[in-house]
Order: structure tokens, then sequence, then C-alpha cells
């Protein structure tokens, strides 16, 4: 192609905007509106109109156009379908309601029962397995299995079953067995867990007798307290056995009675045949043949469900008789266990019968008299175990079946099962499960009569701290006269501060920083602190109580979000200083800058809360090392950008600059954090602008440069290139706002020198991609910025124009890449807009290149010179691509892009610009590739354009476009 004259076409901004803006129509009061209901009366006309109508729909409906939603409904609103055909089958579904209305009812009953607020054993049994532990070595009883646990041949008469069954229970209770001994509690455990894996395999081999042995064998276990630590941890895991037993037994009836149609959730006893009647009844008759007391209870109770195949009334009738046969259960501390499983039955299959279970806690107070038996103080004197760790034995069974009672009872129950307490004497134990079980409404109800309770029991049987811990529990959840807090909290720590072992002080104080918190104010809180730092600082205590000192932060946090009352605590800053381990420290410093985040609503300047902050985030930045995890940077960078957008010392801006300066030198190692420090400061510069409302004062104009050098010096120490580019850039912008030039240009030219540094790939989200697109979007922003930047006048003309498409062509860019021609492209809107008389933006106070050079011919000269050889370099790539038969998509996309810029900044009246434009538009379309809907549009354009005053010259441009069809 011939050399390219260039001739940037002139614009009048002013009217192309007027020409660009919508026509106004006036709109009129009681005119159109879309939400008026007209539009839904218009369109039923409209579609009856369909539907053959002769009348005419339109001389009754708004001019107004039709709603495109109301049109696509065709005048049918979905949700008034929905209510109609609702409304319809609610006849129909009647019927049908009543028929299982009463099974619903059942259904309803039972789950009013047991809800969702109802802690289920299962919760307690990790915790019990790990609390209740032993190093002592442990003895199990196995009974060697037969070959008359079989199931008999098919053939065998029934007699003759019966009869082989009934000797294999003797078996049972007379046959060999073999004795297990120094087990330790893991191995223990595991042979535990081989016997419920031997029953689930001899039931799955049709061996239920053997089955049976199994369950009464390990019930039997439970009366063994030989090792009497372990108790509590050895019901958990030998009534997991029984709850098995239990389900395979109510399963198989189950099955038997869903055949040939399941049996529904809320059968009665007459939906239940008779061939799984009587299997029940033999089942319970298996079982009432067990000789000893104790396993013929538990593994009855395991099967207490499947009294509902024989009778209505079997659950409420057996209940009564199995609390009755607790009696004669002779232990005080298996009978307890035993109870407690009974209620756990109970309350899984007939929640509703609460008098079983309140006569098991009646009993139970009986009990207790036992305790200081004789016959259990030997035994005591035997194992070595002294009296509190004994009756803390006691605290899972209690513990459960207060909580069954408790569950939803009255509280004349509560009030009734309160005063048997009383009446005891010397019952922490039980008063302990009482304040754990109960509603926490009514123990703060009567906080301080449970506090004259705890203080009549006797120190030796059971710590009084543990039951102050307890009460406290119960006051953090529920809050008691308020009258009465003041004397709760002086007595309870009056206990609690005599607490010699640092654990046990911790674990009670923790629970009292929360109602402390909830009801009073920084003195009470500060008191605490200071008596917690006292007791846990010797021999530096504090090293093992981490968790708990970090839930005393927790819950101060939860209920302090004012950090000037907070921080104003003298002892909260000496309570950190207890975290000593740097993981620990870290994640409470963590905690603090979550709350401060989410609850700090206004910026502060309060020298209190700066200073600890700044000591806080110091610690987490201080933690950061080459060992970090990514996440934990970002982490810990993402809370300080958090402190540090609420730091405002509003007018005084040299103190914000300052405390900018402070925090870079404190958070020098988190890039993301530095990143924020330049916003902020470019941020205060503009603040300071718009303060002195563009118009610097000589105090004002030296603060914007201090703080362009701010950006200056800390942009080099940015690792990433990008960030580096765009805030060079960014802070060239407000330097340039600013009438700071000289500073701006430094930015401007730092930006353009450091382009060569640019990788060819980046890591995105760990992943590595071409940073040709975000090269792109910088160059075009910073061509955007160059309109308005001055040339320095040592410099020459256009030296940055100049200077960036040198960086560019130097750049060493992608095989095929056509990043580089995209950038010449860009470059000519630019060149085109620095031509004109008045430039289509520009920042106030600051004379750019329209004002120095005023239009001077060699200026224009200068452009014209420099968009030939942009579009020479364009041309040439393009040609190099016409050689390639797999590039001519590209050559197309990038002719079409050429050819807007001619067509929008080129003066087409130049005879060889309109032809190159004609050539490239053919160019473009040459192989098929141009998009037709946008060719289609870009004629339109162009004709409308033509159709301007002064620009008709395009008529005879328009004519030699022609579309061509896709080959």
């Amino acid at each position: 192609m011939a050399a390219v004259q260039w001739r940037s076409r002139w614009r009048n901004y002013e009217a192309e905007l007027q020409r660009c803006r919508p026509e106004a129509a006036p709109v009129e009061f009681g005119d159109y509106h879309p939400l008026k209901p007209i539009m839904v009366t218009d369109t039923k006309t409209r579609r009856g109109a369909r539907k053959g109508s002769t009348s005419s729909s339109s001389s009754s409906s708004s001019s107004a156009p039709a709603d495109p939603l109301s049109s696509m409904l065709d005048g049918t609103d979905p949700l008034s379908m929905f209510a109609a055909a609702s409304a319809s089958e609610a006849p129909a579904m009647s019927h049908s309601a009543s028929t299982g209305d009463l099974g619903r009812k059942k259904r309803e009953k039972e789950e009013e029962a047991v809800g969702p607020d109802f802690e289920h054993w299962s919760s307690k049994r990790g915790e019990i397995l790990a609390r209740f532990t032993t190093t002592e070595k442990l003895s199990i009883n196995l009974f060697m299995g037969s070959d008359k646990g079989k199931a008999p041949s098919p053939g065998s008469a029934v007699s003759e079953k019966v009869r082989t069954r009934l000797e294999e229970l003797d078996d049972l209770e007379e046959g060999s067995q073999r004795e297990l001994l120094n087990l330790s509690q893991q191995d223990y455990a595991n042979r535990i867990e081989e016997l419920n894996q031997s029953l689930k395999e001899a039931w799955a081999s049709d061996q239920k007798v053997k089955a049976l042995k199994i369950v009464i064998q390990c019930s039997k276990l439970l009366s063994d307290t030989s090792v009497i630590q372990f108790y509590p941890s050895k019901f958990v895991l030998i009534t997991d056995i029984l709850d098995t037993f239990g389900r395979l037994v109510y399963d198989r009836i189950w099955t038997m009675c869903s055949d040939p149609r399941p049996l529904p959730d809320s059968f009665t006893v007459e939906d239940v045949n008779d061939t799984a009647k009587e299997t029940c009844l033999n089942w319970f008759f298996k079982i009432a043949s067990i000789r000893e007391l104790l396993p013929r209870l538990y593994v009855e109770a395991a099967i207490l469900k499947c009294n509902r195949f024989l009778n209505k009334a079997g659950i409420q009738e057996t209940l009564p008789r199995l609390t009755a046969m607790i009696r004669g259960i002779g232990d005080p501390l298996v009978a307890a266990y035993t109870r407690a499983y009974l209620c756990r039955v109970g309350m899984e299959v007939a929640p509703h019968l609460k008098d079983s279970l309140n006569r098991n806690f009646f009993d139970l107070l009986g009990t207790f008299r036992q305790i200081s038996g004789e016959s259990v103080q030997n035994q005591l004197v035997l194992q070595r175990v002294e009296v509190p760790e004994y009756l803390t034995l006691y605290s899972p069974a209690i513990n459960w079946i207060l909580q069954c009672i408790a569950y939803r009872a009255p509280e004349p129950l509560l009030t009734e099962m309160m005063e048997r307490c009383k009446k005891l004497g010397n019952n922490a134990l039980l008063l302990n499960s009482v304040m754990r079980a109960f509603r926490p409404e009514f123990v703060a109800a009567r906080a301080t009569d449970f506090i004259g309770m705890i203080k009549d029991c006797d120190e030796a049987g059971f710590p009084k701290h543990l039951l102050f811990g307890s009460l406290g529990r119960s006051l953090a959840c529920a809050d008691p006269p308020e009258s009465e807090r003041l004397t709760i909290l002086n007595e309870a720590w009056k206990v609690v501060t005599k607490v010699r072992s640092p654990q046990d002080y911790i674990n009670c104080a923790e629970i009292w920083v929360e109602f402390t918190c909830r009801h009073f104010t920084k003195r009470e809180v500060n008191t605490v602190l200071a008596d917690v730092i006292k007791h846990m600082t010797p021999d530096r205590a504090f090293e093992d109580a981490y968790p708990q000192l970090q839930s005393v932060i927790r819950k101060i946090l939860n209920y302090f979000h004012d950090f000037s009352v907070l921080f104003s605590m003298e002892r909260f800053l000496p309570f950190l200083d207890m975290f000593q381990k740097d993981s620990v420290r870290v994640e409470v410093c963590r905690s603090i800058m979550e709350v401060f985040i989410k609850h700090q609503v206004e910026p502060t300047r309060d020298p209190v809360i700066l200073n600890a902050m700044l000591h806080i985030c110091k610690t987490m930045h201080d933690s950061v090392n080459a060992l970090t995890l990514d996440d934990e940077k970002r982490s810990s960078a993402l809370l300080i950008i958090g402190f540090i957008r609420m730091v405002s010392f509003g007018r005084d801006f040299e103190q914000q600059l300052s405390f900018c300066v402070e925090a870079r030198a404190t958070f020098c190692n988190l890039e993301p954090v530095l990143v924020q420090l330049i916003h902020t400061v470019n941020q205060l510069a503009m603040e300071t602008s718009r303060v002195m409302r563009g118009s610097h004062s000589r105090k004002t104009a030296a603060f914007v440069r201090a703080c362009a050098a701010f950006s200056f010096i800390t942009i080099p120490s940015l690792s990433s290139i990008f960030s580096r580019l765009s805030l060079y850039l960014l802070s060239g912008q407000v330097a340039l706002a600013n009438q700071c030039l000289s500073q701006a240009d430094a930015f401007l030219k730092a930006a353009v020198s450091i382009i060569p540094e640019v990788p060819r790939s980046i890591s995105v989200e760990g992943k590595l991609r071409s940073s040709e697109s975000f090269l792109l979007d910088f160059t075009n922003n910073f061509l955007a910025t160059l309109l308005v930047v001055p040339d320095h006048p040592e410099h020459g003309v256009l030296y940055l124009v100049r200077g960036l498409l040198n960086m560019v062509q130097d750049y060493t860019w992608e095989d095929n890449s056509d990043a580089k021609v995209r950038v010449y492209i860009s470059a000519l809107p630019l060149l085109a807009a620095m031509s004109q008389e008045t430039y289509l933006y520009s920042i106030p106070k600051v004379d750019s290149n329209e004002t120095l050079y005023g239009g001077d011919p060699k200026f224009l000269s200068e452009i014209n010179k420099l968009c030939e050889t942009l579009i020479g370099q364009i041309l040439d790539h393009l040609k190099a691509l016409g050689r390639d038969e797999q590039s001519t998509r590209r050559q197309g996309a990038l002719a079409f892009s050429l050819f807007s810029s001619l067509l929008a900044h080129g003066d087409l009246r130049n005879n060889k610009l309109s032809q190159l434009a004609v050539n490239l538009w053919n160019l473009s379309h040459k192989h098929g590739y141009c998009e037709t809907r946008v060719s289609v549009r870009t004629l339109e354009y162009i004709k409308h354009q033509a159709q301007q005053p002064d620009m008709t010259h395009l008529t005879d441009t328009v004519q030699r476009l022609a579309l061509q069809s896709r080959t």
C-alpha cells in the first residue's frame, strides 16, 4: 500500500455529546406507568381478541407500550394459578387428610415430647470415654462358643427346637468360660468391639441364641467394679452392644409385620400379625429365664420398645416394674448407671411417661445413703480411691437422669426435686447435677438459694469451686434478679479466688468471666482479669491453660465492642502478654482484630486504641516468615488493612501521613498492607485538594508533594510488577490533579521504565496466565492519562508517548501475538485527540499541550508523522499476516479495528485516507470472518454520520463499502 498522509478529524465534542443524548419525552401526571393495573386489563383484552373476538381492544387501552412481563405471561399470574389449583384441590384432600389424622397426631405428640432442644446420649458418649480412663489392668470373661449355638436343620420338630434352645440357655448360665487378664484400656475396648461384631455376625447367620449369649455375658460385666475409675466408660461401651441388640430384635419383628405391605410408623397392636407376636413373646420369655438380676434387667430394657408389638400399654406397665427391680442391686454405682440406662431407653421409646423417670430419681436419692456405708468405704480403701474422685463417677449417670426428668418438666416438679436435695444434706454431687440439668432460667431465678445450698456442702466430699462452676454455666445462659447480681458475683469469687490449683482455678474463673462481662462494667472485669493474672503467672501456669485463657478473651470481646473502654482496662494488655506461645498469641490477636473490624463503625483517632491496635497488628505481622502459608499472610494482611482504613485524624492530614509512615515501617513484610498505605496517602492528597478547592497554599502544596514522595519511595519495594505499574500510574494521576507536575512526570517515567520487566506469564489464583491482557489494559489506561500530561520543556514533543511506544516496540511479546499492534491502534485515538483545539477532558489549573502549543503547526506535524509511522507499522503487520493462511482471522480482526479508528478519528476527506479505510473494510471482510451484525450496524452508523453537515463526505465512502457473505 502507498504511504498514508494522516490528518486528524476536527471534533466538536460538545455538539457530539448533545447529539448522543436521548430525546426527552415529557410524561404528564396520570399517564402510563408500568405498575398500573391497566396493563393487566389490556393484556386480557388482547388475549380475548386472539380467541376470535371481533371487537377492537386498542380503543379502550392506553396508548402506552405493552408491559413485556405481563405479555409474556399471557395475562395469567402463575401465583394466582397455584392458589386457584390448591383451592380446588382442598375438598378432594379433606378425606385423605382425615384418614391419616390419627397417626399424624400420635407422631406429633412424640415429637413434642422430645424436640431438637434435647441433648441426646450420643453427644455425651465421647466426653465420658475421654474423661474416665485408667492405667490399671482390666479383665474380661469370654464364654466359649459351641456348636449348639448354630441354627437347627429345617427338618427338626418345633418341640426339639424349643428343647435345644432351653439347653443352650442353661449352657449359658453354667457353661465353660475363658477369662482374659491384664488387658489395657484400649485392649478392653477392642475386645468389647469384637463382641459387638460377633453379635452382628451371629445375628446375620441366624444364630439368635448365640447373639443373646453375647448380650448376656456383656451385661454381666456391668456388675464388675474391680477397676472402679473405668466403670463409666465400661458402661458406655457395653450399652452400645445392648443398643445394637435391641435394634436387631425390633427390626426383625418389624420385618415380619411388613409382609406383604410395610407397617406404618404409627401402627397399633391390631396391625401386628400372630407370627410376629409369637416371636416377640418368645424373646421376652427367653430373657425372663435369665437367672441373674442385672443381665435380665439390662437385656429386657434393651428390647423395651418391642412391647409395642404385644400390648398397647406394654411399655407403660413394664417401666415401673423394671424401675422397682433396680432396687435389688446392692452396689449404688451399678444401680445408678442401671437407672440411667432405663431412663435413656425410656426417653427413646416413651418420653411422655415421666412418672417412671421421676420414680427413678426418688429411688436414686435413697441410694446416696449407701455411699457412706461400710461396704462402699471398704471398696474405696481396697482400690485406693478417694471419696471426691469416687463421687465424680456418678456424674454422668445422675446428670443424664436429671436431664431426662427436667426436660420440659413443670416448675412445681423441679421445685419439689430441689427441696428433696436440700433435705438430704451434704448433697454436693446431686446439687451439681441439678444445676447442670435444670433449666438455666429456673436456676438463675433461685441463684441465691443455690448459693446457700452450696455453702452447706462439705468441701471434702465435692469441691465447692466445681459447684460454683455449674452455677456459673446456668447464669451465663439466664439472668438472675438484678438486685442479687453483685452479691452472687462476690459470693462466687470468694470461693474461686481461694482455689490453689491453677488448672482448677482457671476452669472455674473462665465460666464466671462471662457473668461478669454480661452484667457489670469494665471496673469489675478489670478486677477479675487482675485476679486471673495473679493466679496464672507464678511458675508460668498460663502455659497449661491457653484454651481457657483464649475463652476468657472471646467472652470479653463478645460483650465489649467499644475498644476505647476495652483498652482502658489496665489489665487487658498484661493479660494478653500471658499468651507467649507464638501460634496462640497470633490467634488471639486475629480474634481481637476480627471483632474490631466488625464492630468499629466510626473511624477513630483515639491514641489508646491506636497504640494498642498497632501493638496487636505488629504481633501478627512479626509472626510472618518464610514458612508462613500464603493464606495466612493474606488473612493477616486483610485484618491489618481493615484497621488502617478505620484510622482517621480528620482535618489533621499531617498526623494521618505520619501514621502511614509509621505503619509502613511496622508492616514492611506484608505487601497488600503497603499497597493499602499508598492508596491511603493518595486519598489523603486528594482530600487535601478537595478541602483547598483545588487552590493549594504553600503549606498544602508542600504536603501533597510529601504524599507523592511517600508513594514514590514505597512503590519500588513491591514485588508485584503490575502493582507497581498501576500504583505508579495512579500516583502520577493524583500528583497531576494536585498540580505537582514534576512528581507526576517522575511517576509516569518510572512506569514506562519498568515495562520491560513485565514477565510473559503471571500466576493468577495458582495458575499461569499470559500477561498480555493485563499489559494491554495498563497501556490503554496510560495512554488515556497522557492526553492531559503537558510535555516537559527539556525533553521534546510527545516524549512520554514516544517513550511508551518505544518500550512497547522493544518488549518481547509472545510468538504469534498481535498485542504490540493493538497498542499502536490504541495510540491513534490519543494522538487524534491531542491535535484538537480543545481537549476532551482536562485537569483544573494544569495546562495541557492544548495550551502549551495552541494548535502550533509544528506540533500537529509531529503528531501526523507519528500517526503515519504507527499506521505503517500496522499495515506491515497486516501484510505479514496475509502470507499465512492460518492467520487470516487475526488479519481481519486487526483490519477492522484499524478501520474503526480511521472512521472515528481520521479525516476521511483525504482521498488516500479514505481509500485506506475502504481497503481495510474489504480486507476485514475478505475471508468472511467479520461478524455480519457488527458490519451492518457499522454501516448504519456511517450513513447516520453522513447526514451531519460536516460529514457529508462519508456519503461517497459508504457507497464503496459492501457486505460480503461468508465463503
